[in-house]
């Protein structure tokens, strides 16, 4: 289990797009001090328990008010399965597992030539479009698997089929393993055609067979005829092999008679358009290894069966195709940000280039006359774009990667009021009166007080810049209360600028969408919006009194660290 990264990956709730990776046992729940922090009012504080075993990851539910869910089941305890998707309150999370490398499938070998399959000793062929088997005669089919089974069956593949996959190869995998829980085969291969060499290459391979420690390399390895691949391939048709100790094909000392291969199915895998690849399962012998299935008699590769594969082989190509065609969208949309992000940055820092050349420019001059003014003024200039410049790039830094709050025990009115400090002489500036009212009975919390002062430093940015442009004096207002019904901090600040226009309300908080025009840059709004998610809050524009704008900032209370923190000072004291 070492060799393989695990992580879950929230794919809906407040963390939508949150990877966390699995490094040991790990708590999760809305606990600030967790490291699998959920920020969702209907998890628990600590909710349940993810811990590694000799069997893979078990979750485990540490009764929790509103339960753990794997795939829609409430689970007590359970063993994850790549793809299982667990739900905690109002958040969806994918458990999700990948290989460093794919070296077991340097364990497939493809033998025999593909000019002999007339040889071959193939029993069973038909297309995937044909109801009647061609070929000959063998004993009638008494595997009894009936209809309601059957539609079990592909009802399972397909759900294996649409669960969300990091890598094609772990989609493949999941399949193959349900196949070869479902057809009974020992072992079994998916092998695609390349888009680019036309050649057939072994993706996925899935053993059911232990194998014994003194066995040799070469029973290791897994043999698979190349020439009724190649058939199939070409064909496009079903194939049912019998047993390769008659068939001409192969020499005494080849793998694939070594390996002790009794029976074989190699089905097509026919997507929309083209034929993807083929999938090959096999039937050994008992002493090539040691069986998982006692009854031998439900082991056989029958005709029933090779119809059930085909009907599956044509799931799993749709869902290839969806997969890759999801990765192109996913690609396209990447590259279309990309070009984006480039040319808006492109044009903002343009403009803050322009603002220090100017700056420059005048104390170039102010150097060679000697005038103090034009030099003071031209530094003021540059001072003021460097300042652009710096919070560009810590805003930039803050909104492209995942972060963890660093929780401390802090007071909010401490941080807005370092905030109305930094800012007050800026707003005189400006010709902006700059006021601040705090709650006296704010207690102390524990949040990000780095975090929570970037982004209220964002807000009381744009609202300075707004009010700049009130009919009247400008004014802004910074105050904090503790809404004790709520049980939550709440910062607003209010201005009397222009406002905000109705159809403008909705897209403010994108990133890059900026109502300043070239002096702003549309990413501060976006950057405060993930901090106060990340504290598992939010920020909404509300109502001015009169005229101009209202931004209110909030975020759950919680006093964890502040009881550690007491509760560690309780203990030195009675250690002293």
């Amino acid at each position: 289990m070492q060799d393989r990264e695990a992580s879950l990956l929230v794919i809906e709730g407040s963390d939508q797009g949150t990877r966390f990776m699995l490094t040991g046992e790990m708590l999760i729940g809305r606990g600030t001090q967790h490291p699998i922090r959920v920020l969702d009012t209907e998890a628990s504080r600590t909710h349940a328990r993810i811990r590694p075993e000799a069997e893979g990851w078990i979750l485990e539910d540490l009764n929790s008010s509103n339960g753990t869910f794997v795939n829609g089941h409430k689970i007590k305890s359970t063993v994850l399965e790549s793809g299982d998707q667990v739900r905690l309150g109002r958040t969806t999370l994918v458990y999700a597992i990948r290989s460093p490398d794919r070296s077991s499938i340097a364990h497939v070998d493809l033998v025999g030539g593909s000019s002999q399959h007339g040889h071959s000793q193939i029993i069973r062929t038909f297309s995937p479009q044909q109801s009647t088997t061609q070929g000959k005669d063998v004993p009638v089919d008494h595997s009894n698997l009936l209809p309601d089974d059957v539609l079990y069956v592909i009802g399972e593949i397909a759900e294996q089929a649409v669960r969300p996959s990091m890598t094609l190869s772990e989609l493949l995998d999941r399949v193959l393993r349900m196949i070869l829980k479902t057809i009974h085969a020992d072992r079994g291969c998916i092998l695609l055609i390349d888009t680019d060499s036309g050649m057939v290459v072994p993706q996925s391979s899935v053993s059911s067979i232990e194998v014994k420690s003194s066995a040799s390399a070469v029973q290791a390895r897994m043999p698979i005829s190349k020439s009724i691949v190649d058939y199939v391939i070409k064909t496009g048709n079903s194939v049912r092999s019998t047993d390769p100790l008659h068939d001409t094909r192969f020499d005494p000392g080849q793998s694939i008679l070594q390996a002790g291969v009794k029976e074989a199915l190699c089905v097509p895998m026919l997507g929309r358009m083209t034929l993807l690849g083929a999938i090959y399962l096999d039937v050994t012998e008992p002493d090539g290894g040691t069986r998982n299935l006692n009854d031998r008699s439900e082991q056989h590769l029958t005709d029933q069966k090779l119809r059930l594969l085909t009907a599956v082989a044509r799931q799993c190509a749709l869902a290839i195709e969806n997969f890759r065609y999801q990765q192109s969208l996913v690609d396209a949309e990447r590259l279309a940000a990309i070009g984006q992000t480039i040319a808006t940055l492109s044009h903002h820092i343009k403009n803050i280039l322009q603002g220090v050349r100017g700056g420059s420019y005048l104390i170039d001059i102010g150097l060679k006359q000697d005038q103090r003014d034009l030099i003071l003024k031209g530094w003021k200039l540059v001072e003021k774009n460097q300042d652009k410049i710096y919070n560009l790039v810590m805003d930039m830094l803050t909104f492209s990667k995942e972060r963890t709050p660093s929780i401390e025990v802090a007071s909010a009115n401490d941080v807005v009021h370092d905030v109305f400090e930094l800012m007050e002489q800026h707003a005189q500036e400006y010709g902006v009166q700059l006021s601040y009212i705090p709650d006296p009975e704010m207690p102390k919390s524990t949040f990000d007080p780095e975090a929570i002062h970037r982004a209220v430093l964002n807000i009381v940015t744009n609202a300075i810049d707004a009010a700049e442009h009130s009919e009247g004096k400008g004014q802004v207002e910074l105050t904090t209360r503790f809404d004790t019904a709520e049980d939550q901090i709440v910062i607003e600040v209010t201005d009397n600028g222009p406002g905000i226009p109705n159809e403008v309300k909705e897209r403010i908080f994108n990133v890059f969408e900026s109502t300043k025009g070239a002096s702003g840059t549309g990413i501060g709004l976006a950057v405060s919006r993930k901090i106060m998610r990340e504290h598992g809050g939010d920020i909404v524009v509300g109502d001015a009194p009169v005229q101009g704008a209202r931004f209110i900032l909030h975020w759950p209370f919680s006093n964890e660290a502040v009881a550690e923190h007491h509760a560690g000072i309780r203990t030195m004291s009675d250690v002293e």
